[in-house]
């Protein structure tokens, strides 16, 4: 890990002098902060790039993963305390389940009356307002469970088909999942960050119509992007999303007060 890594809980991390912003980056269920090691070579010099470690996983694989959002919320924000009261302006950007952590996240910043981000950047996941349209998968029998990731598209079948690494990842996946199935939404006051939602056009789980729902949690100003794919289309089109980010962050720092 980097001798300058200004959070325990950042992997992949690159410290850069002087950024401008911090984009602190949240998995998506079963994922780590792999997904978001690559993201410092084609976002600007002045973005610093802080891939989330969650535990259970990689550098943190001898912590128990947590099954309940509530709790990791808390754990999170006391890890993450010294990026979000720095000097520095940051913002979050979370795929999946991802998206909720840092939805939910910005909700228990705003209620510690800490310096809330700038901006949040929601993929691939309907807003915690919709009613739900999936039943619970993460006690599902394993055959069952396995076919459910098959259907979202975002693990190798070589991965699926390997009882090795499915039993050493399997509980990560579920205890992520059961995060996602038990999560209750607690209806409070909008948010008052931007909101910017991205999605894929052919995600089954996640409609433009419900992409737009994100606005009515912002009392500021809300965008949406959709980029061809399916659930993760961030992996297919990578580039096109990064650069989508950058220019909402040049929007954010030259938007009229």
């Amino acid at each position: 890990m980097n001798r300058n890594n200004i959070c325990s809980s950042f992997y992949y991390y690159k410290s850069i002098a002087n950024p401008v912003v911090r984009l602190l980056c949240f998995p998506y269920a079963g994922g780590s902060a792999l997904a978001y090691r690559k993201w410092t070579q084609s976002l600007a010099d002045e973005i610093e790039v802080c891939p989330v470690q969650l535990p259970g996983r990689e550098n943190r694989m001898a912590e128990e993963p947590i099954r309940a959002l509530p709790k990791l919320i808390a754990l999170l924000a006391d890890e993450l305390e010294p990026a979000i009261n720095s000097s520095i302006p940051y913002a979050f950007f979370g795929h999946s389940m991802g998206a909720l952590i840092s939805y939910e996240l910005a909700k228990e910043i705003n209620k510690r009356s800490w310096k809330m981000p700038i901006q949040l950047f929601l993929s691939g996941k309907r807003p915690p307002q919709l009613s739900k349209k999936e039943r619970p998968t993460y006690n599902l029998p394993e055959k069952e469970f396995i076919d459910e990731l098959r259907k979202m598209n975002g693990t190798p079948e070589e991965v699926l088909g390997n009882k090795e690494i499915m039993d050493l990842f399997l509980p990560i996946i579920r205890a992520d999942f059961e995060i996602v199935d038990t999560y209750q939404f607690d209806l409070s006051s909008p948010l008052s960050c931007p909101i910017t939602a991205f999605g894929g056009l052919n995600d089954p789980l996640t409609q433009k119509e419900d992409l737009d729902s994100w606005k009515e949690l912002t009392t500021s100003e809300f965008n949406i992007h959709l980029f061809p794919g399916d659930h993760f289309y961030l992996f297919e089109h990578e580039k096109k999303l990064l650069k989508a980010i950058q220019e909402e962050f040049f929007y954010a720092f030259h938007r009229p007060s």
